[in-house]
């Protein structure tokens, strides 16, 4: 349980300059550049493995103006980038946040390029809202892949990883300082650990009922395809605090999470002219659009079902995707070589499929999805150091959040959602995170 404690002192055995709640791609990009800087600092990680939302994720994090992009010709700029940030959230994306983390993730992806990771770019499709190919990704082109190698370069930087340690209380002086945390290890046995700056890394409220109730209605009975980890503590945190939130009711929903099987599809295949259809063969929105307010169209239909439904030439695309081949290993992709049996699969009339599907086959591929909450995208309001407002707009002290603990680039809404931006938080945010704790302790002496 998240909880603030006062006290203006602390003693604990451990002291560390930089502490960071949580080990998924924030934290590790965290850790990465602090050690960088010649900071210590130490992960604390709730998992026996560092994971969170990173590992559920494919991967593919957007940034403008890498050397990967400029060996492939690929002309991009941090203003496109964050042009296009702000065209998909409607002008509602916090502006100074959309300008430093489009700045910011270029410099982290090419150092982390300096460290061994050997980023490709997308250069196939155009993900929605998207100008450019910018997607960038481990060949693995899994979340699973990134976060094991971010792991494994934080570790060789020298930073301490503990897992299996769940920050439950923060300890904060009269002057809002923290000073500290507690945590919990497997066997009940709790640890205090002293820090001089603290920087929440830990992901949103997508895994706490209660929160996505209150905050998110119309995903209050979505399947939540995201990390258990995803608990709310950094809003709980915040609130006791005294700490402004903000875009709450801002989230990344996935149109296309495949059942019974429970894996993610991709959307390159709606991109690539693929097209969803309902129980009643009906086409019912643009998939262009994007998929986190697919996730909502999709769960309007009868029973909350829709049927990606697409040709040969997506599915080749698709099998270029390892969630796609697993979920068809499981039985996830059906076929048919004419309409009827097409019909057949959905369960509707030959006459009632949409007349789109004429450009697709035959044959026909199709699997069966819902609309699932992934990630949310609000959380604690932070300036473009990533440092935590008060609502007045002053800052804490020494507390800074970034990734999924604070608000990110994609608005109040399912729609502001552009491809990427969860990662985009994640890694930019972690990097500004570390060159802002750096600077402070740096003041301090």
């Amino acid at each position: 349980m998240a909880r603030i404690v006062r006290n203006d002192t602390f003693n604990a055995p451990v002291q560390v300059p930089v502490a960071i709640v949580g080990g998924g791609a924030c934290g590790l990009v965290t850790a990465i550049a602090l050690r960088d800087a010649g900071v210590d600092c130490a992960v604390l990680e709730r998992d026996a493995t560092p994971s969170g939302s990173t590992a559920l994720s494919s991967g593919f994090i957007p940034a403008a103006g890498t050397r990967v992009q400029e060996a492939l010709g690929i002309a991009d700029s941090v203003a496109t980038f964050a042009e296009d940030i702000a065209a998909k959230a409607k002008g509602q994306a916090a502006p100074h946040l959309v300008q430093a983390y489009a700045e910011a993730c270029a410099a982290a992806l090419d150092r982390l390029g300096e460290h061994g990771l050997c980023f490709e770019v997308l250069a196939n499709f155009l993900y929605p809202g998207h100008r450019v190919h910018r997607m960038h990704s481990l060949p693995e082109r899994t979340g699973v892949a990134l976060v094991a190698a971010l792991h494994r370069v934080a570790v060789e930087a020298g930073a301490d990883l503990l897992t299996s340690a769940r920050v439950e209380e923060l300890v904060v002086d009269a002057r809002d300082r923290v000073l500290g945390v507690a945590l919990e290890r497997p066997g009940g046995e709790h640890e205090r650990i002293a820090c001089d700056v603290l920087v929440l890394a830990c992901n949103g409220f997508g895994g706490n009922p209660a929160l996505v109730r209150e905050l998110l209605p119309e995903m209050r009975d979505a399947t939540f395809a995201g990390h258990a980890g995803n608990d709310g503590s950094a809003i709980l945190w915040g609130q006791a605090l005294g700490a402004a939130l903000a875009d709450l009711g801002g989230y990344q929903g996935h149109g296309s999470w495949v059942v019974p099987q429970g894996a993610l599809m991709t959307w390159a295949v709606m991109m690539q002219g693929g097209v969803q259809l309902n129980a009643r063969g009906e086409r019912f929105h643009d998939e262009t659009q994007g998929y986190s307010e697919a996730a909502v169209d999709v769960l309007a239909q009868p029973g909350g079902i829709a049927w990606n439904v697409f040709g040969d030439a997506q599915l080749a695309l698709a099998r270029e995707f390892p969630d796609f081949r697993e979920a068809e290993a499981a039985g996830a992709l059906r076929t048919a070589q004419d309409r009827a049996g097409l019909a057949a699969i959905i369960g509707c009339h030959p006459d009632a499929l949409a007349p789109e599907i004429a450009r697709l086959g035959p044959p026909f591929h199709a699997v069966r999805v819902t609309g699932a909450l992934f990630h949310t995208q609000g959380g604690l309001d932070i300036d473009a150091q990533c440092r935590v407002r008060r609502p007045d707009g002053s800052t804490f002290p020494n507390l800074l959040a970034a990734g999924g603990a604070a608000r990110g680039v994609s608005g109040n809404a399912v729609w502001g959602y552009l491809s990427g931006n969860g990662l985009l938080s994640a890694v930019a945010g972690g990097w500004i995170a570390a060159h802002t704790a750096a600077a402070q302790l740096a003041s301090r002496n």
